[in-house]
């Protein structure tokens, strides 16, 4: 098997793969063009969404050329894949504002710079999406596809229960446009996404070789990662966790990773770390809390730098084994202003955004996981004086912890 894809393959990130065989000796050949496509629904990229970002830089580091497509032509539509209900139609300049922020995200986290990897660039589906001739379009390329396939595929199957719209049947006509296009432009030769994308995949695969008889064109889909515990990857109490540092602190980003099931270690640093496996294996078969600490420091380091990095760690340090003062810590401000003399502590914790309501807070103290200062609240209808609050440290559990600053 190809070097490459070996790793691949001993990191855990392959699923599929439409022809195994072909695929390693067309890399052995190599250098190939390959690409992923990232939806730009949201304003920010998840954990989620990195999986083949990390497979990208693994093939890049052997030479490869890893496309970035951002979808802002088909992010008009949305796909459907995976989804239970049609996506929210967004504003063109919402979309436009996602695929700028999505650019931003992943340029930091591939640039020659930070990971000595040159081999990426980006491209954007709207530059030959949006100006499409619908009659044109579908005389050239719908006629290439058979509706009985498409609705054989699993995504397209699960929305014909609950609904499927004609503007989401389209998706996969265009997405397979895109694998057509960067063929002609690049000689791309390989898709690579979640395991939901291989309907889609294959589709593509098959408008080339319809379009240009070239039989070597493959697919590779990663799998749709979830924890130990049956939930969904990168999933927190809070919601999802993004990438940026607006909706996702480094320090809640790194408190993650710190967390995770002890099941997950491993197999968490194979996929998310660029660290040789032996090494690896040496951390998790040492002290799991410390392998957990790697694990989130190196994941941090690579999603929002090492200077973050280190304060989320040294801010975790202190607030779980020292003081819990430290200035790294986690903090909120609180204008007196709008604040009464007399604060009820189920309304400071929802403040504080530990706990979203009021009820929350209330099990939360009955259940003895809430504490302000380490002393652990017993009563829940106890009043907090503003000022007594600035410095003090709210918990909330073993996991989340805030400062309190009262300006």
């Amino acid at each position: 098997m190809n070097e490459a894809l070996e790793i691949l393959q001993e990191r855990g990130f392959i699923q599929q793969c439409t022809d195994v065989e072909g695929l390693s000796d067309m890399l052995n050949k190599g250098p190939i063009s390959f690409y992923v496509g990232l939806d730009p629904t949201a304003g920010s990229l998840h954990i989620g969404h990195m999986v083949p970002i990390f497979a990208i830089k693994h093939l890049a580091a052997y030479g490869h050329r890893g496309i970035l497509l951002v979808g802002g032509g088909t992010g008009k539509i949305g796909d459907p894949s995976g989804k239970t209900e049609m996506r929210k139609i967004l504003e063109y300049e919402v979309l436009d504002q996602n695929v700028f922020n999505i650019k931003e995200q992943l340029s930091r986290f591939v640039s020659e710079r930070r990971a000595n990897i040159p081999h990426v660039v980006f491209e954007n589906n709207g530059s030959w999406l949006d100006n499409l001739n619908f009659i044109d379009f579908m005389r050239e390329i719908g006629s290439q596809f058979s509706v009985n396939r498409m609705l054989s595929f699993e995504a397209y199957k699960k929305r014909m229960e609950t609904g499927l719209s004609f503007l989401e049947f389209t998706y996969q006509l265009l997405q397979s446009y895109d694998f057509y296009m960067l063929h002609e432009k690049y000689k791309t030769c390989l898709q690579i996404g979640g395991d939901d994308q291989w309907g889609n995949i294959v589709a593509g695969i098959d408008l080339i070789r319809r379009k240009t008889h070239d039989e070597q064109v493959y697919g590779l889909t990663f799998p749709l990662l979830t924890r130990a515990d049956g939930k969904k990857m990168g999933k927190s109490e809070q919601g999802a966790l993004f990438l940026s540092s607006d909706l996702v602190s480094p320090y809640d980003f790194f408190q993650y990773w710190r967390n995770v099931d002890d099941r997950d270690v491993k197999r968490f640093m194979l996929i998310f770390t660029f660290l040789p496996i032996p090494e690896i294996e040496q951390i998790v078969s040492g002290n799991i809390n410390e392998a957990k600490e790697r694990l989130a420091f190196e994941v941090t380091k690579l999603i929002h730098g090492l200077d973050e990095a280190e304060k989320a760690r040294e801010a975790a340090r202190n607030a779980f084994y020292g003081t819990g003062l430290s200035s790294l810590m986690p903090s909120i401000e609180l204008e007196s202003k709008n604040l009464p003399s007399s604060i009820p502590v189920t309304e400071l914790f929802t403040l504080a955004k530990l706990c979203t309501t009021k009820s929350e807070v209330r099990r939360l103290i009955e259940q003895g996981g809430a504490s302000i200062n380490n002393e652990k609240i017993s009563d829940v209808k106890m009043q907090c004086s503003l000022e007594d609050l600035h410095g003090v440290v709210l918990r909330a559990g073993k996991k989340h912890v805030v400062k309190i600053i009262i300006t």
